[in-house]
């Protein structure tokens, strides 16, 4: 479980394709206190930590993960959001979030506004009874309230601190990102599914 409060950024250092799979190499600050089997989440994607070596360390993503994330365009290079899982004894700052990409949006709009940043998303429509005005959507694995919500779009506003300690910064119209749905709102409606079977 995490928070959507990222806490550093990784740099992808290599990929490499085994069978379905795709083997991540990462360099990051936090390395260090990282231990194998551990759960750490990459734009948002709950993976563990398979192999660390100096600052370094490697994670496998399988191929359903792949389908329906941004994982599959990571490249040397690239930048990655990283958190690792809260801890049950302190303040939860952004939302409850699983690690589990619900699927991709696309960035149509990005507009500076004098000290914040101003971005806009489209997302699945299949998902637009899970987002609600000013409720919270995990993007990239940072934790964002939503507004201006339609049946595919919704925009999200960025404080300065985000926009530099995260790869928010990096996206430009066509850029993809991953998106988690507020669990809550999932329960919600798995439970009126569930009424509607009944009656």
């Amino acid at each position: 479980m995490f928070t959507g409060i990222i806490e550093t950024s990784g740099e992808v250092i290599s990929t490499k394709k085994e069978g379905s799979n795709l083997v991540i190499t990462i360099k990051s600050a936090i390395t260090g206190e990282l231990k194998i089997d551990q759960s750490v989440a990459h734009n948002g994607v709950c993976l563990t930590v398979t192999q660390i070596e100096g600052d370094t360390y490697q994670t496998v993503a399988v191929d359903e993960t792949l389908q329906k994330t941004n994982l599959a365009l990571l490249k040397p290079g690239n930048k990655v959001n990283l958190e690792r899982a809260m801890l049950f004894n302190g303040r939860i700052d952004g939302h409850l979030v699983q690690g589990h990409v619900d699927g991709t949006g696309t960035c149509i709009l990005r507009e500076e506004q004098d000290g914040s940043w101003l971005y806009r998303f489209t997302y699945p429509p299949e998902f637009a009874g899970l987002i609600v005005e000013k409720g919270s959507i995990c993007m990239n694995g940072i934790s964002l309230t939503v507004f201006d919500i339609t049946s595919d779009q919704f925009s999200v506003a960025i404080i300065p601190y985000t926009f530099n300690h995260t790869n928010v910064q990096f996206m430009q119209p066509g850029y993809l990102v991953n998106l988690e749905f507020d669990i809550l709102g999932k329960y919600v409606a798995r439970q009126q599914i569930f009424n509607t079977a009944l009656s």
